[in-house]
């Protein structure tokens, strides 16, 4: 983007994520071009400015880039393949859900339909999306990304390259998303005990918000344990969340229903069983790996 041209973009599928990037582009003065299967979703962004193409050929033809914003990569490959014939010379940006098998995949066929490939991630709501602190990240082409970087940089300022292998941003995905439904689980629970007792949820808001702020204050020291595997100098022992987990007998009592803490119960049971009880709550990474079957190799073979 240079002497204040900006790229044109198209963006396939027009849910409250897709449609939030096509607004973030378009208040950014980039000629958007959208599409997507209810045609109905695109009405709002044409009043903004925005060029409806009815045919997912034409969306592509469009713009240089494209930006995927589907539910997943079989749903991006499905609606993709009747344009597979007008990608090539583009760039295609994946920012769906997925597994890091998927994103090669996904990569596989759009490079072998001549276009240049990133897959990303939005880690946020897409009522943050063209925030300065709103996170995305991306993987695969370095050359692509830093062509584009500025005109990414308008769907959230914290705009991060991954690395080289075209999977990293659904691994990174996978991983970081991993705490979002527990702790919003925890978070539910709460709020159903407290509520039980005539008190808003909302009251517990300001205090959920410093737990959470605590959580992420110690988490370098357990990424430290988890690397170095030592988890002898703990903050908080195994044996410390066991012993909490009796107090399950007390939330269902207040007919809470605590099924859902069984699973991490039985972890928890498993390693004191297993002489973890001294060590660092960290060391619970040690029973979520398991051992590599024999003569597996990695995901490319």
């Amino acid at each position: 983007m240079t002497g204040g041209k900006r790229t044109a973009v198209t963006v396939l599928g027009l849910g409250n994520m897709g449609a939030a990037l096509a607004t973030a582009f378009l208040a950014a003065g980039h000629p958007t071009t959208v599409w997507n299967r209810n045609p109905e979703k695109a009405a709002p962004l044409v009043a903004e400015g925005a060029v409806h193409a009815e045919a997912i050929a034409d969306a592509v033809a469009a713009s240089p880039l494209i930006i995927a914003c589907l539910t997943t990569y079989d749903a991006t490959l499905e609606a993709l393949e009747p344009a597979a014939g007008a990608l090539a010379g583009s760039t295609l940006i994946t920012l769906n859900s997925g597994t890091p098998s998927g994103a090669r995949e996904m990569a596989d066929w759009a490079i072998g339909n001549g276009a240049r490939f990133l897959d990303g991630a939005v880690k946020n709501v897409p009522e943050a999306v063209a925030k300065p602190d709103t996170l995305l990240y991306y993987s695969g082409d370095k050359a692509v990304f830093d062509e584009h970087e500025q005109t990414l940089r308008v769907l959230g300022g914290d705009t991060q390259y991954l690395g080289a292998d075209v999977d990293l941003a659904a691994l990174y995905e996978m991983a970081v998303g991993a705490t979002l439904l527990p702790a919003l689980l925890g978070f539910f629970e709460g709020a159903a005990l407290v509520t039980k007792r005539g008190t808003p949820a909302s009251a517990l808001v300001p205090y959920a918000v410093k737990w959470l702020e605590m959580i992420g204050s110690v988490l370098p020291k357990f990424a430290a344990e988890i690397d170095s595997g030592d988890y002898s100098d703990p903050s908080s022992t195994v044996g410390l969340f066991y012993a909490g987990s009796a107090h399950d007998d007390e939330l269902e009592a207040a007919n809470i229903d605590v099924g859902w803490r069984a699973p991490m119960n039985e972890l928890l049971r498993r390693a004191v069983a297993e002489g973890h009880g001294e060590h660092s709550i960290s060391a619970l990474v040690e029973m979520l790996r398991k051992p590599e079957p024999v003569g597996a190799t990695g995901p490319n073979g």
